[in-house]
């Protein structure tokens, strides 16, 4: 044998061999969890995998989904005393001279086995609503658009603690190895609304390997994943494995753990080379799949395409599938604002929980609808006979549940005749996270990670399962 060899013949000689076995162990999935921190669940899961619809800025839930009579009997009359209470309201319209109440200009029908009252905005959410959970009650403490994002993404009003896709990949790992645990689309060219910074996808002090991975429209969907001119992908995985083989050796020798991190980060782009370019092609669906998302799918990161992406996901065992779509915010302008939203999103929504179902992942895949805060029954600015607007409101919104293990056809929560309070079965943002990790067979109070001197958890010291609405 030569020992009289140089640092770089060693890693030449050495370096495959010593990388393949890194990478290897790093992907290695351990007891059937895919690599997450825990080795077995807590309970038998209901879903294997979530879809959230987030309708970043708060769709107003009194012209869709919880349908307010009384306030077109009183429009234009002064919100009462005593039903305001105590509440703080928003610089927007807290200095307004008067609270006008306004009603929905929009038509309501009654649908399903329940006769669940929706919108005529919605009439594809109302072909599915026996396969759907709504929820009238959620209520938030945030009242404004940067803490209530962040506090429905983190269970945190403040910036900085990991996001649910992130503690769900923490968890559980990945079904893929091929594929992120946690995957991000946001709708391109959409209407203007609040920011979505990339922390809303964070991993926070977890381990940053579980951020959430953003896809994007056009050539590329995953930024840098393509090779180098002049790099083929032979040779990119030679210097892969050499690469690892480095890191290997510095964690053999007490290394920090961000290079294990590192190392699972490369190893993920590489594999992600081919499996990306197969997930985002849509050549292989048919005609009929493709238009049931409406005119919009055909556009690459329009709101029906990502919904359609997300199946594609789903099927390829993605775990979290976190959609973005803007424009929500309606201060003025709400009988203009609102159909447009509602024509991007209602068809995309409710086709991908009939293609979930015809495929058969919708009994094991938890699909949610629904904004940050609610809206205030009265006009913010000048009502008028054809437009007006509506402030934030924390104390009670809805939202949409569908599949992994949820009552379908179910109306939950009831809040009073106003549209301002809860009166019924109250669930709040803490719940919604306890529940959602429950369905995926985590203990929400078991699911910690240790950081500056105290275990941190999705729902901090709060939250409780709503079994209420489990199937």
């Amino acid at each position: 044998m030569n020992w009289n060899l140089s640092r770089r013949s060693l890693l030449q000689q050495t370096g495959l061999g010593f990388g393949a076995l890194a990478a290897s162990d790093l992907l290695a999935s351990a007891d059937g969890t895919g690599g997450g921190i825990l080795s077995a669940l807590h309970h038998a899961p209901k879903a294997k995998r979530v879809i959230f619809l987030f309708q970043s800025g708060a769709p107003s839930q009194m012209d869709l989904l919880d349908y307010k009579p009384l306030l077109n009997e009183k429009q234009g009359q002064e919100l009462p005393d005593s039903i305001r209470g105590s509440q703080r309201l928003t610089g927007m319209s807290g200095n307004q001279s008067s609270l006008p109440l306004v009603g929905s200009p929009f038509k309501f029908s009654q649908h399903g086995q329940n006769g669940a009252w929706v919108s005529e905005l919605m009439p594809h959410t109302a072909s599915i609503i026996d396969d759907i959970c709504v929820v009238r009650s959620m209520h938030t403490e945030a009242i404004n658009h940067g803490p209530g994002v962040t506090f429905m993404q983190s269970g945190s009003m403040i910036p900085g603690r990991p996001s649910m896709g992130a503690w769900m990949d923490y968890g559980l790992g990945t079904e893929n190895q091929d594929l992120p645990a946690f995957v991000v689309m946001t709708t391109k060219d959409q209407n203007s609304g609040q920011p979505l910074s990339a922390g809303l996808w964070g991993s926070g002090f977890l381990p940053s390997k579980h951020q959430g991975v953003s896809f994007r429209s056009g050539k590329d969907p995953v930024l840098y994943l393509s090779n180098p001119d002049g790099i083929d992908t032979s040779s990119r995985r030679a210097s892969m494995d050499a690469l690892a083989g480095l890191h290997q050796m510095q964690l053999d020798q007490g290394a920090d753990r961000l290079v294990e991190t590192r190392l699972a980060q490369y190893e993920l782009a590489f594999r992600m080379q081919s499996s990306i370019p197969e997930a985002t092609d849509f050549s292989d669906e048919s005609k009929e799949v493709v238009e049931s998302y409406g005119p919009d799918a055909k556009n690459p990161g329009s709101f029906a395409a990502n919904c359609l992406m997300a199946r594609r996901l789903a099927q390829r065992g993605v775990r979290f599938i976190q959609l973005y779509h803007k424009g929500w915010d309606h201060h003025g302008g709400l009988p203009q604002g609102l159909p447009r939203q509602c024509k991007q999103t209602d068809q995309p929504s409710a086709a991908l929980v009939k293609d979930l179902k015809r495929v058969g992942l919708l009994d094991d895949t938890l699909v949610i609808w629904g904004g940050e805060f609610g809206r205030t029954n009265y006009c913010q600015g000048k009502l008028t006979a054809t437009s007006f607007g509506r402030d934030h409101h924390p104390r009670c919104f809805t939202i949409w549940m569908a599949g992994g293990g949820i009552q379908p056809g179910l109306v939950y929560g009831e809040t009073d005749e106003y549209g301002y309070n809860i009166v019924d079965k109250p669930i709040h943002i803490h719940d919604l996270h306890a529940t959602i990790l429950h369905q995926m067979g985590i203990d929400h109070e078991r699911l910690t990670f240790k950081y500056q001197g105290r275990n941190f958890r999705l729902t901090d010291v709060h939250g409780h399962v709503v079994h209420d609405i489990l199937a």
